[in-house]
């Protein structure tokens, strides 16, 4: 009654033979790509294809290009086992979408995906801070700063389109742009994760760029030339290298779009920026589209040498950071938006923008851009230039530009009130009741409170 059984049991035996080694191969190669790709965090094989092979998870970095985001590709695919789908966000830089492209695949990106934001960012992400006048510590126009919540923006697009879980940047532990980054994200997809390569691993530039060599990642960045560079339409900063050193000229290879004074031309430049409602619209009487128009004055502008800032400023995550910045249209705008500003806004709209203004750029600079609190002072900003409308002439002369001439449909200032010549209809005898009045509160207190002599500070 057993012999029968013998190939039941052959049968079943060979079965089990061959269930295991599908085991084992399967084993075998799920150990092969994790040994491939230098593996330590399984998580990050989400599921498992139609072969039974795990699939890596899906993580959109924001790839400029650039030593950092170069060298975190290979990083995120080697040391996190992600499928990296490199994200450039095109807001006005000077290189071209084959290069990136190249560059990010040979650096180990699975894919590339290049956005073109040029017109977005200056439309509503720079004009809306010149709008608001903001600068921050009084010096920077804020490029970089105003960028970041549109790359999170993008990233954020990609990576659900994608089916990305999660999003990834090149910022450093020590910088702001992390803050800008990761806030933005955490606002508009809380649901997804967030790496950053740098605050990760323990290498500092020089390392990177050795990193790179040994794993033959094309990088423009030398030890040599190790200046951190980002720009966009609205600016170009540089920072690391010789340029830690707050007492040390930044020399003279760090400028790239303006000329120094002394090389600038002898001969001045003059500009007519003309402006609707507080946005920029032409120039020298030409409707131009925005991109357009701050191309236009960076080139001429820069020329000139008008743009270049060079500060030390507090840094979001509380250290100091000497930073070199080049802005030629920014400043040039901002210089004639406020001029026109003067013609147009009263004296108490204008003591109050100039308050919200630094507001502004606080909130800029220290990546609240997807916040109520920038809601509500973007509206106040918005009703301010409801007649900021007219024509400022600019001179650009040796590192400077200065607003010349202003004229506007809506200005306030009265050319009969303000003359001393003939036509003046200024009623100088109200000018003695009106200062009674205005002094009357300092009488009154002087009489009720009388000042010793100890507290009137000395003639000078």
């Amino acid at each position: 009654m057993k012999a029968p059984l013998l190939p039941i049991y052959i049968w079943l035996a060979r079965g089990h033979i061959r269930s295991t080694l599908r085991r084992s191969s399967i084993r075998w190669k799920a150990r092969a790509l994790v040994k491939s790709a230098s593996l330590n965090q399984y998580s990050n094989l989400s599921h498992y294809a139609n072969g039974g092979l795990p699939v890596p998870e899906k993580i959109v970095l924001a790839y400029s290009g650039g030593l950092d985001t170069s060298v975190a590709i290979r990083w995120l695919k080697l040391e996190r086992g992600y499928d990296v789908v490199a994200l450039t966000v095109d807001v006005g830089m000077d290189r071209s979408q084959e290069e990136l492209q190249s560059r990010a695949m040979a650096a180990g990106a699975s894919s590339h995906v290049w956005r073109d934001a040029q017109e977005t960012f200056i439309r509503h992400f720079a004009f809306p801070a010149l709008m608001a006048g903001a600068r921050y510590q009084g010096h920077y126009p804020l490029a970089t700063a105003l960028s970041r919540p549109l790359i999170a923006r993008e990233m954020v697009g990609v990576a659900n389109a994608e089916g990305a879980t999660a999003v990834a940047h090149g910022c450093t532990g020590k910088g702001n742009d992390q803050v800008r980054l990761d806030v933005s994200v955490q606002a508009l997809a809380p649901h997804l994760k967030i790496v950053a390569p740098l605050r990760e691993w323990e290498m500092h530039r020089e390392s990177e760029i050795a990193y790179a060599e040994e794993h033959k990642i094309p990088v423009s960045v030398t030890k040599a030339s190790p200046y951190s560079i980002d720009e966009n339409l609205w600016g170009r900063s540089i920072e690391t290298g010789v340029l830690e050193d707050p007492w040390i000229e930044p020399p003279a290879d760090v400028y790239a779009w303006t000329k120094s004074a002394a090389e600038a031309p002898d001969d001045p430049a003059y500009v007519e920026i003309g402006f609707e409602a507080g946005l920029p619209v032409s120039l020298d009487g030409h409707l131009v589209d925005p991109v357009v128009l701050v191309k236009r004055l960076n080139a001429l502008a820069g020329e000139h040498g008008v743009g270049r800032i060079d500060s030390v400023e507090d840094r979001l995550v509380g250290i100091k950071s000497r930073e070199i910045y080049e802005a030629p249209a920014g400043i040039t705008l901002l210089t004639a938006h406020e001029a026109l500003e003067s013609l147009t806004l009263s004296k108490e709209q204008r003591r109050l923008k100039n308050r919200i203004a630094q507001e502004y750029a606080d909130l800029v600079y220290n990546g609240l851009w997807f916040s109520a609190h920038h809601q509500d002072l973007a509206a106040y900003i918005q009703s301010t230039q409801r007649h900021v409308s007219g024509v400022v002439r600019v001179k650009l002369h040796k590192g400077t530009a200065t607003a010349v001439g202003r004229k506007s449909p809506k200005s306030l200032y009265d050319f009969s009130l303000a003359t001393y010549d003939k036509g003046d209809t200024f009623d100088r005898n109200a000018a003695v009741g009106f200062i009674n009045i205005w002094g009357l509160p300092v009488r009154v207190q002087s009489q009720a409170q009388t000042l010793g002599e100890d507290d009137i500070a000395p003639s000078p």
